[in-house]
């Protein structure tokens, strides 16, 4: 089996060590991974503006990277969604690009969701001496139905203990623009979040998206928080994140 990692546009700018962390526990499963060279943007954020014209030429950018793999790998379940929902209407009327499109679409899989089927049973690699809890974002609950696996993956991990925020579900208000369109609603909504993180009295918020976690870990460190730590799921999997 051929994996592809697609390692997402904020994995690569903003947090690299989720990209290494993703493919030493893609390791594990046995496959062959590779990361494609010529990736760039899903085209989430273009799509989400209306631009239909580039969010259609990035997916045919991505399809035409993709196309030749088993397995598609994402770190993050809103540009997952994207590829898995958006991809097939976006080039339905693409006589050249549908099929291929669609075939993509099939293969792709969120991290969490794929390890917790491909990765043989057992400890994994990370280690964390404390108490986390979970956010899920919206695109991986509600788009793709991703709930239990992120969880039965932290409790795999030695010394880690997985304790529920209050409204694990809701929203931390980043929706890519409309943190930037509305920021005012916003604030307000990651307010709530960084309210339930507080309460939980954990030492760090998990969770699978970065996008969400960048929003979370800034509003944060703005209301005066400095020891809360902001991790991504694949960091705290295959270890390196401090611990």
């Amino acid at each position: 089996m051929r994996i592809a990692l697609y390692v997402t546009c904020l994995v690569d700018l903003m947090r690299p060590a989720i990209g290494f962390a993703s493919l030493r526990l893609l390791a594990l499963t046995g496959a062959e991974v590779v990361v494609p060279p010529g990736q760039t943007c899903c085209g989430q954020p273009a799509w989400s503006e209306g631009d239909r014209p580039l969010a259609a030429a990035l997916a045919r950018q991505a399809v035409g990277q993709l196309l030749n793999y088993d397995v598609i790998v994402v770190p993050s379940g809103s540009c997952a969604e994207h590829i898995v929902h958006t991809y097939p209407q976006l080039l339905s009327d693409e006589a050249g690009w549908r099929d291929a499109a669609q075939q993509v679409a099939g293969r792709t899989r969120e991290l969490a969701s794929f390890l917790a089927e491909a990765l043989p049973p057992g400890p994994l690699p990370g280690h964390f001496a404390g108490t986390v809890t979970y956010h899920d974002s919206c695109k991986g609950l509600r788009g793709l139905g991703i709930k239990q696996a992120p969880r039965d993956l932290l409790l795999r991990v030695n010394g880690l203990n997985l304790q529920e925020m209050a409204d694990c579900e809701a929203c931390c208000g980043f929706g890519g623009s409309f943190s930037v369109r509305f920021a005012e609603v916003s604030t307000r909504i990651v307010d709530r979040k960084c309210a339930a993180v507080a309460a939980s009295a954990c030492g760090a918020v998990v969770g699978g998206d970065l996008g969400c976690l960048l929003n979370i870990e800034g509003r944060l460190r703005r209301r005066g928080d400095e020891t809360t730590r902001v991790l991504h799921l694949a960091e705290v999997l295959a270890g390196g994140s401090g611990d």
